[in-house]
């Protein structure tokens, strides 16, 4: 490895991790279990779903039973099938942990046809390519700026000085927030994304209702500034100006907003910290980047794939099923784990590689399927285009100088620190 991290003892975590998975019997497996992401020992226990039960129920769990779904095809049949799979916040919403029934918040991606169609059209023009280009230019103009005020030859944090900064910059545009005030937007993903625990990011569930009511409030002023003037050429504008959106309740409201937090941070976030680390894990992927930088294009959605940013989404059955050789009953909650997904050897080749040039980078499941298909994929991918352009410009080599500090969540598959020196 390039980087100063110890391999052996990754090597070791992942050796334990794999005797413990294939020792496991399959009825106690529970791969929802966030510590497993935590501490990047998910790997061997997917991949045993695949070989011997790619539709698995786990009979118990902290979050309740629950069928996994860790296939590619399969998944796609249930991520293109709205029809029996719903995104309905009211019947549990898209991830593995249930809200409480008086916390289910509704938005875009937690929703059916027709509401679905008609909100996420509200907000689709800030991603459309004549918007796309005016932001290049500002993408650019940002990322230059941060990457020039980056130390040389002295050890500092990726996450916080380069993935977050840019993205959450990216974030105060797109909503016209107040720029000063803009890493409130990454705490607020954060809480958002976070599991209440002691000396976590939040405590207890009436903590984080409390950040997110502050979220609200502030969105609100910002929608009471923009509903009466001329329509802007920002998120919000959009919303309160749309025939599909400006009737919002205020918890709809804020699950949109969350929706669009979270959306326009994870993926660029986490693919930006991921991109450097796997690269420096694959020193020859790095030098067949700097020998040939136009593989930048190529290697962006390889790194979205490699990283899985949102290891799944859930669905819950609104009708019986039957998926592979077993039946999915109504009601029952279904994670589509997108993560194992983008590991399937039977769909892609050769998936536990990291490829640069590999030859159909887009065959992945990160950004989803059907309705739901993420709608600032393209955003996302640009801004890592313009980030590693940049990169390339300035050095030859971003040096990775340990284990980066990963997040416990069995939802965002993310980092919260990356040690990184670039040489004198």
């Amino acid at each position: 490895m390039a980087d100063g991290s110890n391999p052996i003892v990754a090597d070791e975590r992942l050796k334990a991790a794999r005797d413990l998975a294939w020792s496991t019997p399959l009825a106690d497996f529970n791969v929802g279990d966030p510590v497993l992401f935590q501490t990047d020992s998910h790997w061997p226990w997917f991949e045993r779903l695949r070989a011997e039960e790619p539709v698995h129920w786990c009979r118990d769990s902290e979050f309740g039973p629950y069928w996994s779904i860790t296939k590619y095809n399969d998944i796609m049949a249930v991520d293109t099938n709205h029809a029996v799979f719903s995104s309905e916040a009211g019947l549990g919403g898209i991830t593995i942990r249930d809200a409480r029934a008086d916390l289910r918040r509704p938005s875009f991606i937690a929703m059916d046809p027709p509401k679905h169609d008609a909100q996420r059209k509200a907000v689709s023009p800030i991603v459309a390519p004549h918007n796309l280009a005016k932001l290049e230019p500002i993408i650019r103009e940002r990322a230059a700026a941060i990457l020039d005020r980056l130390p040389r030859g002295e050890t500092f944090d990726w996450v916080d000085r380069v993935s977050i900064e840019l993205t959450t910059q990216m974030l105060a545009t797109l909503f016209d927030f107040p720029f000063e005030h803009r890493r409130r937007l990454t705490r607020w993903s954060d809480v958002a994304t976070s599991m209440p625990m002691k000396g976590g990011l939040v405590e207890t569930e009436d903590e984080r209702q409390a950040e997110l009511m502050e979220c609200l409030n502030v969105f609100l002023g910002l929608w009471n500034e923009r509903v009466n003037t001329e329509p802007g050429n920002d998120l919000i504008s959009m919303m309160a100006h749309s025939d599909a959106t400006r009737n919002m309740t205020p918890d709809e409201y804020l699950g949109n907003i969350i929706l669009l937090i979270v959306g326009g941070n994870d993926t660029t976030r986490n693919s930006l910290t991921g991109g450097l680390l796997f690269l420096n894990q694959n020193p020859d992927q790095y030098q067949k980047l700097r020998d040939n930088p136009d593989l930048i294009p190529n290697m962006v959605p390889e790194i979205i794939r490699y990283q899985t940013p949102l290891a799944h989404m859930r669905r819950t059955a609104t009708a019986d099923y039957e998926l592979g050789d077993k039946t999915i009953r109504k009601g029952d909650k279904v994670i589509m784990w997108y993560v194992s997904g983008n590991r399937d050897e039977t769909a892609i080749e050769n998936p536990g590689a990291f490829i640069i040039d590999r030859e159909r980078p887009r065959q992945h499941l990160s950004f989803g399927f059907g309705i739901h298909r993420c709608v600032g994929n393209r955003l996302a991918e640009m801004q890592l285009r313009i980030v590693w352009e940049e990169i390339l410009k300035r050095w030859d080599l971003v040096q990775v100088m340990g284990e980066p500090r990963r997040v416990r969540s069995s939802f965002v598959k993310g980092y919260e620190t990356l040690p990184v020196r670039i040489p004198s």
